[in-house]
């Protein structure tokens, strides 16, 4: 589902009205009991539809072969970074300094290190890195709405349903990853989301399977380490973990499938004992100095671990800042207007990118990881009577920086109000079709649906976008 059943009536008003708060990254209750004879059992991957590792391994084990990745990799990982509830192209990324005051807002334009390109005035660090970032100004976003599952399955025909069913059945982006591609190391999720509501902000599997579903990386940190008491010595007596099963056993009939549940737990034990998941989750590691460059807020923490997952092995990660939060209305709402609203959010968003990319860069890791920054949609041309702006699906602006992707460029073009495609016009199909082929995935191939039926993975007369490389 793309948002929170408790607001089955009126999700979008209520979502105005509620509060949403961030879960810091230090450990929860550990998944693993301290003491307990089942503690395997209990190293739940969150977000996982409540499998077990165990029981994700042996899915892993049973499901059909991934198909061949032929293509050239150029990026090793993909960091999404989703801009919840629709930012204003107006004010950031294509502004109109020229149209009447109730159509370019308050905000000024500003020149950036790239000669002819100009961004708001707010984003000065991106303004002095353009040189790493290209912009799409026209990407249509008409087959959107308020939900992440068109955009992060990169499918017009994945949208939201309000019947349970959202997204038809397509999978995300980092789903069809997770598939096709797997981690980079072995042991490590193939997708993993951070975000504060995994209901609202993050889009899955649909048909593809439970399989293939995202990590959910907020509650996983801390959570993958060793139960107090326990030691590798006694998890690799092979006679006691045959013991502590012959009491799962008791009552249950033997099995071919439970005879081989004594390699799947192996599995899960080699995963926390090699202990690689819980270092990468552990952004304590870091140097203090680091931690501070990102930021001690919801977006700067988010981003270190994004960063600590692409060094681990993780091949696709989505994250979100908070739910809605990018959907300014106007100041009768949560998230207030333009001014009250977006501006402060602004320096946060120019200073956790910029960070990331350069910290991307500096370690080597840039040229192999595909960042991209979006939202479902963009905002109203019109600025509203409570200095904000509606929702805009006719076009929307984002990011796109690193993994081959040259920067210093404007993709696209809108009208002199900036509400309307004027040249370049692209979709979701595009960029869905643009990601696989930096992940060496066959863009025109195809997943099965349950039933057999084989689905392309991007729908429409849609192709990579040559001006990303």
């Amino acid at each position: 589902m793309s948002q929170p059943s408790t607001f089955p009536n009126n999700p979008h008003g209520r979502h105005h009205q509620s509060g949403s708060s961030f879960s810091a990254f230090a450990p929860g209750s550990d998944l693993i009991r301290s003491g307990s004879r089942r503690w395997f059992l209990q190293t739940g991957m969150a977000g996982l539809a409540g499998l077990t590792l165990p029981e994700l391994l042996k899915q892993q084990a049973t499901a059909a072969p991934q198909a061949q990745t032929n293509q050239k990799i150029q990026a090793k990982s993909v960091i999404m970074i989703w801009l919840s509830g629709g930012p204003s192209q107006l004010d950031m990324w294509d502004l109109k300094p020229q149209a009447p005051k109730e159509i370019r807002g308050p905000f000024n334009p500003i020149s950036t290190s790239v000669n002819g390109i100009e961004i708001c005035e707010h984003m000065p660090k991106q303004a002095a890195m353009m040189d790493k970032f290209a912009i799409i100004r026209s990407m249509d976003a008409t087959a959107s709405n308020h939900t992440p599952t068109t955009f992060q399955a990169a499918n017009p025909k994945s949208r939201r349903t309000n019947d349970n069913r959202d997204g038809g059945g397509y999978p995300s982006m980092g789903s069809v990853a997770a598939k096709f591609r797997g981690p980079n190391v072995p042991g490590m999720p193939g997708f993993v989301a951070l975000a504060d509501s995994m209901v609202s902000d993050i889009y899955g599997a649909g048909h593809l399977g439970h399989r293939y579903e995202p990590l959910d990386g907020v509650k996983a940190a801390g959570k993958f380490g060793m139960p107090a008491g326990v030691t590798s010595s006694r998890l690799t007596d092979r006679d006691a973990l045959r013991r502590q099963f012959d009491q799962l056993r008791q009552h249950t009939e033997l099995s071919p499938e439970l005879s081989l549940q004594d390699r799947y737990v192996q599995e899960a034990y080699d995963m926390v004992l090699s202990g690689n998941v819980a270092k990468a989750f552990d952004v304590n590691l870091e140097p203090e100095k680091v931690r501070q460059k990102y930021g001690s807020h919801s977006f700067g923490q988010k981003s270190l671990l994004a960063r600590r997952l692409v060094e681990a092995g993780v091949t696709f990660i989505t994250m979100s800042d908070a739910w809605g939060h990018w959907d300014h209305h106007g100041d009768e709402v949560k998230w207030g207007g333009i001014v009250k609203g977006l501006k402060p959010m602004l320096p946060v968003l120019d200073h956790g990118i910029t960070t990331l990319v350069s910290d991307l860069e500096e370690r080597g890791l840039l040229d192999s990881t595909l960042v991209l920054v979006l939202g479902e949609f963009g905002r109203g041309p019109v600025i509203t009577k409570t200095n904000g702006r509606g929702h805009w699906t006719p076009v929307m602006s984002m990011l796109a920086a690193g993994a081959g992707v040259p920067g210093g460029q404007v993709i696209g073009a809108t009208d002199r109000r900036g509400g309307e495609i004027a040249e370049r016009r692209l979709g979701p199909g595009d960029l869905g079709a643009t990601v696989f082929k930096k992940l060496g995935i066959d863009p025109y191939g195809h997943w099965i649906k349950p039933g057999g039926r084989p689905t392309p993975l991007v729908e429409g007369p849609a192709g990579p976008i040559a001006e990303l490389g």
